[in-house]
C-alpha cells in the first residue's frame, strides 16, 4: 500500500506548486497542460535583483496576451513627489499601478511600454497592489510560462 502511494506522490510532487506570496489567491497549484488564456495561473522562473541573487519560481496570472492592447499611463506618484507611477491597462481594464519603492525601500523601475502585445509575449501579474510583476520586469515570453490550475 505504501509503495503505490509513494509512487503517486513522486509523480505528482514535481507538478505541485506551493505559493507563499499573498499576491496570488491560491496556496497549492498543479501543472495543467493546454494553451494559456487570459486569467490563467502561470508559473515561470524570474531573475531580477528584487527577487534576490538566485532565480526564483514565480506564480502570477496571465493578464494581457498577444494581440491585446497594453497601455501605460505615467502619473505623478502620490507616495513620492519626485517619482512617477505607471498605470497599466489591458484593453482599457486597469491591471495595476506601479510603486516607486519596494517594501524594503529599494527604488523600483517600472516598465515604460505601450502597444499591441507582440506574438509570443504576455503581461503577467496579480490584483495585489504590492505584487512584483510585469509592471516592473516587463512582458514575459509565453514559452517560459507553465499553465497552472488551483487545487487550494
Amino acid at each position: 500500500m505504501a509503495c503505490p502511494a509513494a509512487l503517486a506522490a513522486g509523480i505528482m510532487m514535481p507538478r505541485i506548486n506551493l505559493v507563499v506570496s499573498p499576491s496570488i489567491e491560491a496556496w497549492v497549484l498543479t501543472e495543467q497542460p493546454g494553451p494559456i488564456a487570459r486569467g490563467d495561473f502561470v508559473r515561470f522562473t524570474l531573475s531580477h535583483p528584487v527577487a534576490g541573487p538566485a532565480p526564483v519560481p514565480v506564480t502570477k496570472h496571465a493578464l494581457c496576451l498577444p494581440g491585446d492592447k497594453l497601455t501605460t499611463v505615467e502619473r505623478s506618484s502620490p507616495l513620492s513627489a519626485h517619482d512617477r507611477d505607471g498605470w497599466y491597462y489591458c484593453n482599457g481594464r486597469l491591471l495595476g499601478i506601479s510603486l516607486p519603492r519596494a517594501h524594503n525601500g529599494m527604488a523600483l523601475q517600472h516598465m515604460h511600454w505601450s502597444g499591441i502585445v507582440p506574438p509570443g509575449m504576455a503581461y503577467v501579474g496579480s490584483a495585489h497592489p504590492r505584487g512584483f510583476d510585469s509592471r516592473y520586469f516587463g512582458l514575459v515570453s509565453i514559452k517560459r510560462l507553465t499553465r497552472m490550475e488551483r487545487l487550494l
